[in-house]
């Protein structure tokens, strides 16, 4: 899979991950990841944080150890401001707020995280930017840093990631369910799906360096997420 490569320098290199790569390789091995393609390019590199698979956007890797080191504690001291946009089910009771629930393991199922008072201390902020009647698109910062964080807080709200297939319905969107008067073009037998894949984005990462300089890194929104948002717009855009 291609990418596109946001900043880098000799320290670091950011990365509009898109939806489908792995950031690191899994236990297996088989499966490109972010990681084993930079590392065809540059040699060593090193893990900072992660994405899910199925999630867009921005992810940085170091290149050196002393970067790894300072950037990793700087993730881990919530030194850095993360920033996502996901497309949610329905409307949202409160259009802005804070989501401070703790998340666990799931006690049964090892994929699956969960909100629950014995879990780690988990902080997340959102802001409704638009809704589309079924739908809202959603900004969100995370303060800590837990598996599947967005994703688990989305459902404790009642409003789950679109596409989710863990914490959601898992269901594709398609032009016909928002589109009035659909009808499929002569040459095509069923309909395509606008998203069939997690509904979320790393849009930017906020930090500083350990050389002291200031970045406020930014991924453009994937392709298939603008199409979706555009198509919404133009049929059932809710004003706020």
């Amino acid at each position: 899979m291609k990418f596109d490569i946001i900043f880098q320098n000799d320290h670091f290199i950011a990365i509009n991950k898109p939806a489908g790569l792995l950031s690191i390789p899994d236990r297996f091995g088989k499966d490109p990841s972010v990681k084993s393609i930079l590392q065809e390019q540059f040699g060593k590199i090193y893990t900072i944080h992660r994405l899910d698979k199925d999630t867009s956007g921005l992810i940085i890797f170091a290149k050196d150890e002393l970067t790894h080191k300072d950037l990793s504690q700087k993730f881990e001291g919530r030194e850095v401001e993360k920033f996502y946009v996901g497309l949610v089910k329905g409307t949202l009771m409160n259009r802005e707020g804070t989501i401070d629930v703790p998340i666990m393991e799931h006690p049964g199922k090892t994929t699956l995280m969960m909100a629950n008072k014995k879990g780690r201390a988990s902080v997340t902020d959102y802001k409704v930017l638009e809704e589309f009647g079924l739908y809202s698109w959603v900004q969100f910062q995370i303060h800590t840093g837990r598996t599947h964080q967005i994703r688990v807080h989305a459902k404790y709200t009642g409003n789950p990631v679109v596409c989710d297939e863990l914490y959601g319905d898992g269901q594709p969107i398609l032009l016909s369910s928002i589109k009035r008067k659909f009808k499929l073009s002569k040459d095509e037998w069923e309909e395509r799906p606008l998203l069939n894949r997690l509904g979320l984005h790393s849009l930017q990462l906020k930090f500083t360096d350990a050389q002291g300089t200031k970045h406020a890194l930014e991924a453009p929104l994937s392709k298939d997420l603008k199409a979706l948002i555009q198509q919404l717009r133009k049929n059932v855009r809710t004003a706020i």
